[in-house]
């Protein structure tokens, strides 16, 4: 009887493999792979023929570290898998060690970093942790798939001889769903949405957490009103801070330029309807809500970091500013007031960057790595 090649992906929780990682398991799947992954929770998802329960924790230093080593070692020990792909810092961490101890398999493993938390201006605690153990761990890894260049650089010139090294335009946008719109579609959809046609439109959309820095766009408009006439900043999302935020706002009495809009499902209408993307992230890896927004034909005002610096180029597709800097982003601002802005140029060289990020072109480099490994 003929038994299918196994492939293993693993993540700390599932739903990573469901907002990035579904379009590669259907290419398993589709070229006659037996799909599996193993994650700290459940959900139902498809593409998918088994599930494992492991139970990773996030926080390097809880106990439960210990017993996911246990069980994922054991699944591997197995199932005799033909490729492991790895997501997610702890999780990778774990799979990796789990995989150096069995001796007898032959199974490649490829670890797939969507942003080391070593980077330029990470805290140093950051580089004591996490720095010495993912340069120790090249050696027990087959490839490491980057999504931004900074990464690659590091990561290639620092990590082992023995592991390979690649980049890729991130995990890919699906730009059938995130595309630009006609002005009279974007009127409508304002309409529907209870938003004027002359307000200027920025959209955040993030999860409400620090590393986001949702704080610093509500104070740089409560010291500076007066620049926001005519602006209505949205913020999509949830996360743990959420509670604290909007308080924040409307303890300030900014309601009428700062909206919450809570998780929303149809947020390629809310890109659509809108002006520009904006983002006072202070680190992303590769972020996937600016490449939708730019593939939607929006213009990203967004923080100088590496993330960012491979998506935009300031003033043409979009803005940047450095981390924090009130003056530089309220500068942004007085140009987008005073119509300092050729729109129609910079909207159409922002959809003609993100193209590069369109989940196709995605796919397949990124299959053609394992093609790599499986042959």
């Amino acid at each position: 009887m003929y038994n299918k090649k196994k492939i293993l992906f693993v993540a700390s929780i599932p739903e990573h493999i469901k907002a990035f990682h579904l379009p590669y398991l259907k290419w398993f799947q589709d070229n006659g792979y037996e799909t599996h992954i193993a994650v700290n929770g459940s959900l139902a998802l498809p593409y998918i023929d088994k599930f494992w329960q492991v139970d990773f924790e996030r926080n390097p230093f809880k106990r439960k570290n210990f017993a996911a080593y246990r069980q994922l070692k054991k699944i591997i020990s197995e199932e005799n898998y033909a490729l492991i792909n790895c997501h997610t810092p702890m999780a990778s961490v774990i799979t990796r060690l789990a995989k150096k101890n069995i001796t007898n398999s032959y199974t490649k493993l490829i670890y797939t970093a969507h942003g080391f938390h070593f980077y330029s201006g990470a805290p140093f605690i950051n580089w004591l942790l996490y720095y010495p153990v993912e340069k120790y761990l090249t050696q027990y890894t087959d490839a490491i798939i980057t999504i931004n260049t900074e990464d690659y650089d590091r990561i290639r010139k620092e990590g082992s001889k023995n592991c390979e090294y690649f980049i890729v335009p991130g995990v890919g946008v699906n730009k059938k769903k995130f595309h630009a719109v006609t002005l009279n579609e974007k009127l409508e959809l304002r309409k529907k949405n209870n938003f004027s046609g002359n307000t200027v439109i920025l959209i955040y959309a993030a999860e409400f957490i620090a590393r986001k820095n949702h704080n610093f766009i509500i104070d740089i408009v409560n010291r500076n009103l007066e620049k926001f006439k005519n602006i209505k900043i949205l913020f999509a999302g949830k996360g743990e801070l959420d509670t604290e935020l909007r308080n924040k706002v409307q303890k300030n009495g900014l309601g009428n330029i700062i909206e919450f809009l809570g998780f929303r499902t149809d947020i390629d209408e809310i890109y659509k309807m809108s002006d520009y993307g904006l983002s006072s992230s202070l680190q992303e890896g590769l972020p996937i809500n600016v490449v939708e927004e730019m593939l939607c034909g929006l213009p990203v005002i967004a923080t100088k970091e590496r993330g960012h610096n491979e998506l935009i180029d300031n003033r043409s597709s979009g803005f940047q500013f450095t981390i924090n800097s009130e003056n530089e982003f309220i500068e942004i601002i007085e140009d987008i007031q005073n119509s300092k802005i050729d729109y129609p140029t910079m909207s159409r060289n922002a959809l003609q960057k993100a193209e590069k990020f369109e989940l196709s072109n995605s796919l397949k480099e990124i299959t053609q790595i394992y093609q790599k490994f499986l042959n």
